[in-house]
């Protein structure tokens, strides 16, 4: 067995000292004196507090008041001496249950990145608290206060926010972070994790959900496969915004055609929404049958055909409202940097990759070549970051004052293992697996129309080219205005609750028709 297994190992079976298991509690955790007792017999070493269980409350949509509990901890790593490796830090929002009551859906949720924290989806979108950001420009300046999340799925849902490590407060204890920092391990580690909570806090027999974003999504389907054949737990369901499920359609050559044809149909959305007009499926229709049409078929042709080119400048140019001149200087083939400056490009801004709505000033706009951060995601790090902390510290009483959180590990990004294959990563075998071997597991994928980092249409086209597995809905896709973070616009966040919410009640319908079968 090698030392990394070992570790996993420790982390699911509870070899760690973290807060003991069978610790009865009708609210879904031990009690804060048995945590603080067990954390008391933990490994030495350890950077982050004891675990802090806090009760609050919150005000919904449609007025009524939601009690939970939150904790703010972690789960601590050991080798096989016993000696701490990691902390992987964690926040749980838990509804008190009654005796007698069915067990709630519990949910598991990871950012992406990698090198992000679960932030972005804590108070961005499903968390008790949100932290409202302008959707056309972001100051970094601008006041981290956090509101009640009318929308939070703490309404059908317990919520679990983990942080990988290098991520948040989490870190490597022996100096040895890159070990973590690859696609296997990386998956393996997520899902003891979440395998250890399950066991500590007597959440197994409950229905379980896995919700990831960007690269948190890529790790959805491999999460689930591991818990499903390593660790013998199975999910209900898979909820994956803004994923990348497959980097060869998304991070190819230029001269690869079929990347292009995935940015079209968002760079259209991006000039519907310029004109004034709230995209939809219906509405870009056109642009979606043109991008896997005559579009493809003039790439094909290559940049050397003249009257290919002549034809992707007319057609491109009027479905994305760019100069055809400038789409004819790219032979049709936009790159998402000369687009974000050619956007604004009379008003010296950019736009972001992110979502094109989102805007800041270009910082050298007679430059010839682009050199700008991101207006959204470098634009929203200050304020995400202060938020954080702020929620540690003044809602959840937990402080960690000598560790600083990362809200985007750039050191993680850089130094992640990708893998020596000669294919890129993809993670549409490891879903076709789970669904396959599991008839009842619902998927929903769900992207912003605007967002050219991890286009909808990408995905589009790969869930065309699943197979249908039975059928019954079980694969969704939804679309909404907005980019990568489309939960920050109001009407998207609840169109975005309105279908998890279904795909969570269909998912636990399909699991009570199984065990009443048995």
């Amino acid at each position: 067995m090698t030392r990394f297994s070992y570790l996993v190992i420790a982390l699911l079976f509870g070899l760690t000292g973290a807060p003991a298991i069978g610790q009865p509690n009708p609210h879904g955790g031990s009690p804060p004196e048995a945590r603080r007792s067990a954390e008391s017999r933990g490994p030495e070493g350890r950077k982050l507090p004891p675990d802090v269980t806090t009760e609050h409350a919150v005000t919904l949509k449609d007025g009524r008041g939601l009690t939970f509990k939150a904790t703010a901890g972690s789960l601590p790593l050991v080798d096989e001496t016993g000696k701490l490796q990691a902390e992987i830090a964690f926040i749980a929002y838990i509804v008190p249950t009654k005796a007698g009551e069915p067990a709630r859906p519990i949910t598991f949720a990871l950012n992406g990145g990698p090198g992000a924290a679960s932030a972005y989806l804590n108070i961005g979108a499903v968390g008790p608290w949100r932290l409202p950001l302008p959707t056309d420009s972001i100051s970094p300046s601008m006041p981290p206060s956090l509101l009640d999340n009318d929308g939070t799925w703490l309404d059908f849902t317990d919520l679990v926010f983990i942080d990988p490590v290098g991520s948040g407060y989490s870190r490597a204890s022996d100096g040895d972070a890159k070990r973590y920092w690859s696609i296997d391990s990386d998956a393996s580690v997520l899902s003891a994790a979440i395998s250890r909570y399950l066991r500590a806090n007597d959440r197994i027999a409950a229905p379980k959900f896995f919700l990831g974003e960007s690269y948190g999504g890529f790790r959805g389907p491999l999460i689930a496969a591991k818990l499903q054949e390593e660790v013998g737990i199975g999910l209900s369901g898979l909820v994956l915004v803004s994923p990348v499920l497959d980097f060869a359609w998304l991070q190819a050559p230029r001269t690869t055609p079929w990347i292009h044809v995935t940015k079209l149909p968002s760079f259209a959305a991006a000039a519907m929404e310029r004109a004034g007009r709230t995209p939809d499926r219906a509405l870009l229709a056109e642009a979606e049958a043109y991008a896997v049409g005559p579009y493809l078929d003039d790439l094909i042709k290559g940049p050397g055909d003249g009257a290919a080119v002549a034809r992707l400048a007319d057609g491109v140019g009027a479905l994305t409202g760019l100069d055809p001149a400038f789409v004819r200087r790219q032979a049709g083939r936009l790159g998402s940097t000369s687009v974000q400056r050619e956007i604004g490009r009379d008003e010296g801004r950019v736009a972001s990759a992110y979502d094109t709505a989102v805007t800041g000033w270009d910082p050298d706009p007679t430059a010839p070549s682009a050199g700008f951060e991101d207006p959204l995601l470098t634009g929203m790090q200050a304020p995400l970051t202060s938020a954080m902390l702020d929620l540690y510290a003044t809602k959840l009483n937990y402080r960690v004052p000598d560790l600083r959180y990362e809200l985007l590990n750039n050191a993680v990004n850089r130094g992640w293992n990708w893998g020596g294959g000669r294919t890129a990563p993809e993670a549409v075998g490891a879903l076709r697996g789970v669904m396959a071997l599991d008839g009842n597991l619902r998927v929903l994928i769900v992207h912003g129309f605007t967002d050219l980092v991890t286009p909808y249409f990408a995905s589009k086209l790969l869930i065309d080219q699943m197979p249908p597995l039975g059928g019954g809905g079980r694969l969704g896709l939804s679309v909404y205005p907005g980019g990568h973070m489309f939960y920050s616009r109001a009407d998207s966040r609840a169109a975005f609750h309105r279908d998890g919410a279904a795909l969570y009640e269909a998912a636990i319908k399909a699991r009570a028709a199984t065990e009443g079968r048995r």
